[in-house]
This record gives C-alpha cells, structure tokens and sequence, in this order.
C-alpha cells in the first residue's frame, strides 16, 4: 500500500506565535518576509528592517531570480536557488514559514511558496 503524505500549505498565526516564544526558530525553522513591491511604491526591504516577524529573514525576490534572462523575474536555476536559501541558513530539512507584507492580500508570499515546492522543497 502507498502511503501519501499530506503537506499543509498554511499555518496559524498562533502556531507561528507559539513556535517563535518557544524558541523554535533556527536550523529546523524558517521564517521568510518574502515582501516585493512595484519599483516607486514602497521599499520592502526599509519596511522589513522597520518591522519583520521577530526571527525573520528577508527574502529578495530581485536577488533569487535568473539575472540572466532578458524577463523580469524568471525562476533562477536549481543551483542558484539552493545558493540563495543556503545563505539563509535553510536545507532541505528547514521547515519554511513565508509571508509578505501587502496590505491587500499574500501576493508574493504564494510566488516565493512556489519556488521552494518547484525544486522539491515539501515542508514550506
């Protein structure tokens, strides 16, 4: 018989709270500010270093992209995502929480939830 394992792609807000005042975060967990802008709106880099989830890291869109293509933001290759999460101190056994800032909705938290599950990244 195959087993499925199933992956939540959400959760809480009080899980989150929970697992940052037990000291939780670290190699096993991540959590990502994974805000983006349009270039004359709002700088989401000054607003993470302002405020930020206590723990989190800021996640660049703009640096974790294919820089060579002649496309906004294209996905960067394997190595090049391995690369850049590395930097953040995620493996592929960091369970990886990721948010974004927009006042209107999640708009690239769900991207940045993408990318991690497209190289093989289940626990995000």
């Amino acid at each position: 018989m195959v087993h499925q394992v199933l992956y939540r792609a959400l959760v809480s807000t009080k899980w989150l709270a929970e697992s940052i005042r037990t000291g939780k975060l670290g190699p096993g967990l991540r959590v990502l500010d994974a805000s983006w802008y349009s270039p004359g709106t709002r700088e989401a880099r000054k607003e993470y270093l302002e405020r930020h989830v206590p723990g989190a890291s800021f996640f660049d869109i703009e640096e974790c992209r294919d820089t060579a293509s002649p496309y906004e933001m294209m996905l960067p290759s394997e190595a090049g995502f391995a690369e850049y999460v590395g930097r953040l101190g995620i493996s592929n056994h960091t369970h990886v929480v990721v948010y974004d800032g927009e006042h209107l909705g999640s708009f690239y938290a769900p991207r940045v939830w993408w990318m991690f599950r497209v190289f093989g990244h289940r626990t995000v």
